[in-house]
């Protein structure tokens, strides 16, 4: 009987451990509180599970809210640049949200759709923002659409061959997203005026990686704040942010020290 006490306890308590991963993953973002509400466990047990989740790597905390870890986005198959993107993203998004004022988003191509990865919030009371691991289409909004710009042709047409749903009246028909590929191709940058949130300002460049582009990172905030001026420094302060991360993931040592 002892015996299958004890098992049953530790079934117990893996179910419960397992919750708390699955709110997380399924949140994308999530703060303790939030995890103990949703799968209806105490705040003490939460944290318990979250501090092992974390050990282990399979959860990580960012100013508060926990977040899927390196270690269970590799387990899952994720490819091994967007691992090294998790580890190495939050830094360059802090700096570009400190010097832009703005919220800061690295989003990367899953399939025929875009994933926020990482994301540093603006400190303004009114902000835009995401959640960690949400889907978003590829065919509205600055970052997206960079990534589609440089997706492969099958994906484009995959994309662009579906009903587009008109998210707000800024975005963008098909003809129109067609005409601005080779052109955001070109420029090495995009800018969106609310095709995914009303008075949204966005600007957006690609990361490349090994010739291939890696992610797209993203600096938006409200129109009221975003003035022509905003987006000239934002846009240059885009390009540095990725060329500096470019050079990491391709390992060239010497952009590590460039500050």
């Amino acid at each position: 009987m002892a015996v299958r006490t004890e098992r049953g306890a530790g079934a117990g308590a893996f179910q419960r451990g397992l919750r708390v991963l699955v709110t997380v993953a399924e949140s994308g973002e999530a703060r303790a509180e939030e995890i103990a509400r949703d799968s209806a466990l105490p705040l003490s047990t939460v944290y318990r599970y979250l501090r092992t989740l974390r050990e282990i790597q399979f959860v990580e905390e960012r100013d508060g809210s926990y977040v899927l870890g390196w270690r269970l986005l590799e387990l899952s198959g994720q490819h091994l640049t967007h691992t090294r993107l998790v580890e190495l993203g939050h830094a360059f998004l802090r700096e570009l949200s400190e010097v832009t004022g703005e919220t800061a988003v690295l989003t990367v191509r899953v399939g025929t759709q875009a994933m926020c990865l990482r994301q540093v919030e603006s400190d303004h009371p009114i902000r835009m923002a995401f959640k960690i691991n949400q889907l978003l289409p590829l065919y509205a909004g600055a970052g997206q659409r960079m990534l589609l710009a440089h997706a492969p042709t099958t994906v484009v047409e995959r994309v662009l061959g579906q009903p587009l749903r008109h998210i707000t009246t800024a975005t963008l028909d098909r003809a129109r997203i067609i005409q601005e590929i080779e052109q955001t191709r070109r420029s090495g940058f995009l800018i969106s005026h609310g095709e995914l949130s009303e008075g949204a300002v966005a600007v957006a460049v690609p990361v490349f990686a090994g010739g291939e582009i890696a992610c797209s990172i993203t600096v938006a905030g409200p129109r009221s704040r975003c003035s022509r001026t905003w987006v000239t420094n934002t846009r240059s302060a885009l390009r540095a942010s990725a060329q500096k991360l470019s050079e990491v993931l391709d390992h060239r040592p010497r952009a590590i020290l460039t500050q």
